[in-house]
């Protein structure tokens, strides 16, 4: 039986829009369904849409100078995708790939700013999701540069288990295939580094793999690595 304190539940980034709010996002939204593969945008193009996952996943990755991916986000069923600055004509700082075949929700910013404008109640829940999204972008960003590598990727596997985590007996299994690949493009760093930190990690009992899954053993001996400042589950995510 799982213990019920273990109990691990995903919450859209859109958690903090009130029903009312959130049905009249809902009224504006232009139902698209995206393939497997596809960009709902470039880095470079404008950006003059923000996009509600009703169904599927999204990476969000920028591409340095030298052509190696750098994932920053990932994104999933209830999450609300897009820059967090509409109303001034900008360009994406990076790209969004869809992972699976996903249902999408297209808003446009000129009905966006309708709501703001005539809904004070959405404006507020509007300026909550900014917030949310920053801090998100902030913490991360504090991940990477202040605790090395093994800080980074101690980081993204308590995200991974707050986002995808499911309880199995005393461990918690990260539900998703993430590979060594994958991982390194989270944090930076090279794949060879990446197998190293894992293989000290799973000598020290902190992780394990099982069935090609990651299993998170000792979410303690992981957050003492990295510092952790126990972010609320909605911001600590990957």
């Amino acid at each position: 039986m799982r213990n019920p304190e273990m109990v691990i539940e995903h919450r859209g980034n859109t958690v903090c829009f009130s029903p009312g709010s959130f049905n009249q996002l809902l009224a504006v939204m232009k139902d698209r369904h995206i393939p497997e593969g596809a960009h709902l945008f470039w880095e470079g193009d404008t950006s003059d849409k923000i996009f509600y996952l009703k169904q599927g996943r999204v990476k969000v990755t920028k591409t340095t100078d030298e052509g190696k991916e750098l994932i920053l986000y990932m994104y999933q069923t209830g999450d609300m995708i897009g820059q967090a600055d509409p109303f001034f004509g900008s360009k994406h700082s990076f790209s969004a790939e869809v992972l699976e075949d996903s249902d999408v929700g297209v808003i446009d910013h000129h009905d966006l700013e309708l709501l703001i404008c005539q809904h004070c109640d959405f404006a507020i829940d509007f300026m909550k999701w900014m917030g949310s999204y920053h801090r998100i972008t902030q913490t991360k960003f504090r991940d990477l540069m202040l605790y090395g590598k093994p800080g980074a990727l101690c980081s993204t596997l308590i995200r991974l288990h707050n986002t995808y985590g499911e309880p199995h007996g005393e461990d918690v299994v990260i539900n998703k295939k993430i590979t060594h690949t994958d991982l390194s493009n989270m944090i930076g760093a090279t794949r060879e580094s990446v197998n190293r930190m894992l293989s000290d990690l799973r000598k020290k009992g902190a992780v394990e793999y099982d069935g090609g899954m990651i299993v998170i053993k000792n979410l303690e001996m992981l957050q003492g690595i990295c510092h952790c400042e126990l972010c609320p589950k909605e911001i600590c995510r990957i």
